[in-house]
């Protein structure tokens, strides 16, 4: 016992992180290796347990196995119930175990903390966590209520019940996960009601949790006449309102992209009528955002609205969410900071706020070690299992971003193509730059002291 404290001491926040989520899959591809998780009752390979549990737990979507046939009423509980460890967060997962068991939050653990949530001491994080869990089942509650206007007509009260919570925890956690079949919600592509719904906690999931509370602060003050309409909206913190414009540029135009470049192909939304075309874009452009559910199959889509596609995950969702991807902030803040060079600006000012440069470098250090991360998982993917170059890229995007679409490329891999998916995922849950401060076991303090200065020619 003493030299586990003693190991837990020299751990670094980040380590720790790292080291839950591993835990946490290997636990769970032990437990769904069992037969009482298999439907069949035989012991399911452990490949496939570990590939199951990971893409549970970094709730990403892509399976290896159908889920609604070859997992049991227990083994569906079982991902249900990693599904929501890992849709809690990195931030709230690994400070909730560190709490249980009694770790001592350092000075450097509450720097880290402080840089990713706002908050500076213990009790502010408690309270933060408690809005976590209070707002998460709320919404996964709603979620399952609206889901069973549908689903329990459709299979019965016990069966819809099930089905409503199942997938309503899975949209919110964005881990695109479902028990319908192996078409995923390509039956319910015409039902405006269930699209709508598990856009809205897919969208509500991936905004973040210092967003909702910002939004919903505002807004108790508007009903509470403390705020007008414009003091709510101009009240809003920075970080909420890129999110929010970010987040509706992206799906606005997302959406428009598919339905233009998608409207006469025939394997996707061709066959559809206008206003279920109009519904299945936003639904996908929506999806993309890292939450695998599929109205009509990715396969079937053109190359260019692939690439699309590979951008739009690549960016993922915003900060202290549900979601993965570079994050919406950063991404914007990268927009915005090479429109404000162009202009020749020496400050990056939004909103009459000026973005510290830090922020700048942080937005450029995740995308660039995650385009790296995505290039390699690339190589190594293609190399192993061969095919489509695209399709390779397709599927290494959607396992480092977490969002969970295939293009029938998944199913088909063989122990070395699901070992490095695993990787990914995992990478993706935990974050490339988390990943090489885990490696890098010696971290130096700041240095008070700076080299002379000296220019050189970019461009």
């Amino acid at each position: 016992m003493g030299s586990l404290k003693k190991i837990n001491r020299q751990l670094s926040t980040t380590q720790v992180i790292a080291l839950g989520f591993i835990s946490a899959i290997l636990i769970g591809a032990v437990i769904l290796s069992l037969p009482l998780s298999s439907a069949s009752g035989e012991f399911t390979p452990f490949i496939d347990s570990l590939f199951t549990s990971a893409t549970s737990v970094c709730v990403t979507g892509l399976v290896v196995v159908t889920t609604a046939t070859h997992w049991s009423l227990f083994g569906k509980i079982i991902i249900l119930v990693l599904i929501q460890l890992g849709g809690l967060g990195i931030v709230s997962f690994t400070t909730g175990i560190m709490m249980v068991i009694g770790r001592r939050i350092t000075l450097r653990d509450r720097m880290l903390l402080e840089d990713a949530l706002n908050l500076d001491t213990l009790s502010g994080l408690v309270k933060f966590l408690q809005r976590i869990f209070k707002g998460t089942f709320l919404v996964e509650g709603i979620g399952a209520g609206c889901y069973a206007l549908v689903f329990i007509p459709q299979y019965g009260i016990i069966k819809g019940i099930w089905y409503s919570v199942f997938h309503s925890v899975s949209a919110f956690c964005n881990a695109g996960i479902d028990i319908l079949g192996s078409d995923s919600f390509i039956p319910y592509a015409s039902n405006a009601w269930i699209n709508i719904v598990t856009m809205c906690l897919v969208i509500t999931g991936g905004i973040g949790f210092l967003v909702w509370w910002d939004v919903t602060n505002n807004i108790n003050k508007l009903v509470q006449h403390e705020y007008t309409a414009k003091m709510a909206v101009k009240k809003l913190h920075l970080h909420s309102k890129i999110v929010i414009i970010t987040t509706f540029f992206l799906i606005t135009c997302g959406a428009a992209l598919v339905f233009a470049l998608e409207f006469n192909n025939p394997d996707t939304i061709g066959n559809m009528g206008m206003g279920n075309k109009i519904l299945a874009s936003f639904f996908q452009s929506v999806v993309l955002r890292t939450a695998g559910f599929i109205t009509f199959s990715q396969a079937g889509m053109h190359s260019s609205t692939i690439i699309i596609c590979l951008f739009l995950m690549f960016i993922g969702g915003s900060s202290i969410s549900t979601s993965g991807g570079i994050k919406t902030t950063t991404f914007a803040v990268l927009f915005l900071s090479t429109r404000a060079t162009i202009k020749g600006s020496t400050h990056l000012v939004v909103f009459n706020r000026t973005i510290p440069h830090k922020t700048v470098q942080k937005a450029l250090a995740v995308t660039v070690v995650s385009l790296t991360a995505l290039l390699i998982a690339v190589f190594a993917l293609h190399l192993a299992e061969g095919g489509s170059l695209l399709d390779a890229t397709f599927e290494a995007t959607s396992a480092v971003a977490t969002v969970g679409l295939s293009r029938d490329f998944t199913a088909a891999m063989g122990v070395a193509g699901k070992l490095i998916i695993t990787f990914c995922m995992y990478l993706g849950r935990i974050g490339p730059i988390s990943m090489v401060i885990f490696f890098n076991r010696q971290q130096q303090g700041s240095k008070y002291f700076s080299y002379p200065h000296e220019d050189i020619t970019v461009g």
